[in-house]
């Protein structure tokens, strides 16, 4: 098990970031926060989808002014994202569990010291936003936007923050490509304590965002790194919770829920694989116990995965094998190993528990 770096554990509402925390996967709505009713029903959804925490993006005064209405109506830790307009984030510091604020476009130093005295005055955590396409003039002028200029950016603010006596902070440092924004997160974690919010920003659609974020974040996350962390995703909010999810799972990061062994399509499958794995994605989704199953169909591979698998269905020509730690406990037509698989998926999940 790949160790996290040591970071300093800070509270999101009731939700730990860092230290030993769970890596928290989190979304952000793209209603008009002025909007409650239809802001309250998307941070909803995120709640339903398994989210953590949910950012809102507070552009204008009304935004603002609509949190405390919107904080009363939901669950989840509510964080203000703010750019330009300093005032924006003293009325959003009254309602929010958490401020995201990007310096490069905040300006003068002094209105942050004022954002920072009104977190402190309600003990909430700021998130450092740095983007490499907003970058403060001097280290756009300095560095470009390089993964350079990120760190510098970033090692400019969390001193300045720190030099106000604050420090629940929380970093993030995202560009739209993948090896800039690993680059700097790299770059910048030897050198502070703070727990990291991990994205690539702007990633595109869903495939195109699966991929970036898969490489991305899957390569830090290996590295150790990483305490919380946001899929970007051009489509429905469910699905950037649904792929961090799935990429925290299939990095090792956390165990949960079933690992699905399957059978590349190709000549040899002897059964109507891509249907019997969607049956059993979809009749297993709420098993929660970390099991590795095995669905594979046709004799090359099945004997061999199904040995090494919790359950498994090993198919051959029109029936098939149900095994349980590679012992066979059933051999049965095809179309009724499905559902005996699913009976042993859920007993074994039971037995562990």
């Amino acid at each position: 098990m790949i160790e996290r770096y040591p970071t300093k554990k800070i509270y999101v509402g009731d939700v730990a970031v860092g230290g030993d925390a769970p890596i928290s996967v989190q979304s952000m709505t793209y209603s008009d926060t002025h909007n409650v009713a239809e802001t309250v029903e998307q941070i909803n959804r995120l709640h339903f989808a398994g989210a953590d925490m949910v950012r809102v993006a507070v552009p204008k005064m009304e935004d603002a002014l609509a949190l405390k209405s919107i904080k009363e109506q939901i669950s989840l830790p509510l964080i203000a994202d703010i750019h330009f307009n300093y005032k924006l984030a003293l009325e959003a510091a009254k309602w929010v569990d958490c401020i995201r604020l990007n310096p490069g476009n905040i300006g003068e130093k002094s209105r942050i010291k004022e954002v920072v005295k009104a977190c402190q005055d309600r003990n909430l955590p700021i998130r450092i936003g740095v983007n490499a396409g907003s970058l403060e003039k001097e280290f756009d002028d300095r560095y470009g936007a390089t993964a350079e200029g990120m760190v510098a950016s970033a090692e400019y603010n969390i001193k300045f923050l720190e030099d106000l006596g604050f420090t629940d902070i929380k970093v993030s440092l995202k560009a739209s490509d993948v090896e800039r924004t690993v680059k700097a997160y790299r770059m910048l974690r030897p050198k502070n304590h703070y727990p990291f919010h991990l994205g690539v920003t702007e990633a595109g659609t869903i495939f195109h965002a699966t991929v970036k974020s898969s490489i991305g974040l899957g390569a830090l996350l290996l590295d150790g790194i990483g305490d919380t962390m946001r899929i970007s995703i051009t489509g429905e909010l469910e699905e950037e919770i649904k792929v961090g999810k799935a990429i925290l799972k299939d990095s090792g990061r956390v165990k949960e829920g079933l690992n699905i062994i399957s059978c590349p399509t190709c000549g040899r499958i002897e059964a109507d694989l891509v249907s019997a794995v969607a049956e059993v994605e979809k009749r297993t989704a709420h098993i929660k116990t970390p099991m590795d199953v095995s669905v594979m169909g046709c004799v090359v591979n099945a004997i061999g995965e199904a040995k090494h698998a919790d359950v498994a269905i090993a198919y051959g020509k029109e029936s098939g094998l149900v095994m349980i730690k590679g012992e066979v406990v059933a051999r049965l037509p095809e179309n009724e190993l499905v559902d005996r698989f699913v009976q042993e998926v859920e007993a074994f999940a039971n037995i562990k528990n």
